[in-house]
């Protein structure tokens, strides 16, 4: 009994003890320092800023001496003769690009992964990642030139097959598919590189087994590569799942013109129109915080079940 004491009195608090584990592995918490102040300063101290989504805010009378004015933005938004429509063109084109472009970078990195390393290998990872280097302004700029009904090569090609030129740029059915086309060429090859990193874990030894046992080379992509990289494929489909909504406005605004505006106008380009240009800061305010809103819940749902599901989740 004497010793259970000794040892109870002997046994540090469990602050104490996190605090010197803190202090013994300081080095890793002033590697992470920059990353936790960035998002800090940048993400966090800004969200004091949401609730001029609440207020009729005006520059000159500032946050305070705005007046509030509760949800009233927010049932503007949701009683406008666009809501249906900008919520169906945000919610198509990343369903779309996720449907697509979410696989796309799996299957060419299972493929470059049983490719033996030499000239072709090397060749075909520079021609995928390079274009992810080109910048949105270059990109824009090309699939206009590229697509032109008069100039562009795609419509030279399908005159010398046959076909009519097609106006892809001002037709609002098109826009999607160019939209989703383009930004899976420019980023598939990029989006490999995760999943090569993940197959490079893989025991060899597994593979050998499994020659030995007779598997053919599609039966241990599926049962050896496959289970691999599943738990990066759950964290990578739960990232892009809760983005859903948080498609970025720079390049559909670039390829965006009034003649395929019925299909390119997302809540991205809505609230840089509203707010940056039109200057309706608060209306703008509360359309970008509905939007995160959904893209919070949408996140933590996909998590939960994949949590329920699997053993692999964010939190």
């Amino acid at each position: 009994m004497k010793q259970t004491n000794a040892g109870l009195k002997q046994q540090k608090p469990p602050k104490k003890r996190k605090n010197r584990k803190i202090l013994q592995n300081w080095q890793l918490y002033i590697f992470v320092l920059p990353a936790f102040l960035y998002f800090f300063i940048f993400h966090y101290i800004p969200m004091y800023g949401v609730q001029i989504a609440f207020k009729d805010f005006i520059p000159t009378l500032g946050i305070f001496g705005s007046e509030w004015v509760g949800f009233e933005h927010f049932t503007r938004f949701f009683d406008s003769y666009y809501f249906w429509d900008l919520i169906t063109n945000t919610l198509g084109i990343s369903v779309y690009e996720l449907v697509v472009g979410f696989p796309l970078p799996i299957i060419l990195a299972l493929a470059l992964n049983e490719a033996k390393d030499g000239l072709y290998k090397r060749t075909v990872q520079t021609v995928t990642y390079a274009p992810h280097f080109i910048s949105v302004v270059v990109m824009a700029g090309m699939i206009i030139a590229f697509l032109s009904p008069a100039t562009g090569m795609v419509n030279h090609f399908l005159q010398f097959l046959g076909f009519e030129p097609i106006a892809f740029m001002s037709d609002p059915a098109w826009f999607k598919t160019v939209y989703v086309l383009s930004g899976v060429w420019q980023s598939t090859g990029w989006g490999t590189i995760i999943y090569l990193a993940a197959l490079a874990g893989v025991d060899p030894q597994h593979h050998e087994a499994a020659i030995v046992d007779g598997a053919s080379r599609f039966q241990r992509i599926w049962h050896i590569n496959i289970p691999a990289i599943v738990p990066t494929i759950v964290i990578l489909l739960i990232m892009n799942v809760g983005n859903i909504m948080a498609m970025g406005f720079e390049k559909i605004l670039l390829l965006q013109n009034p003649l395929n505006l019925e299909s390119s106008n997302v809540i991205a380009t809505f609230v840089y129109q509203a707010g940056l240009l039109d200057a309706q800061y608060s209306f703008a305010a509360a359309v970008g915080l509905f939007n995160a809103v959904i893209n919070a819940i949408l996140l933590i749902a996909v998590n939960q079940i994949a949590k329920k599901t699997s053993e692999t989740s964010l939190w």
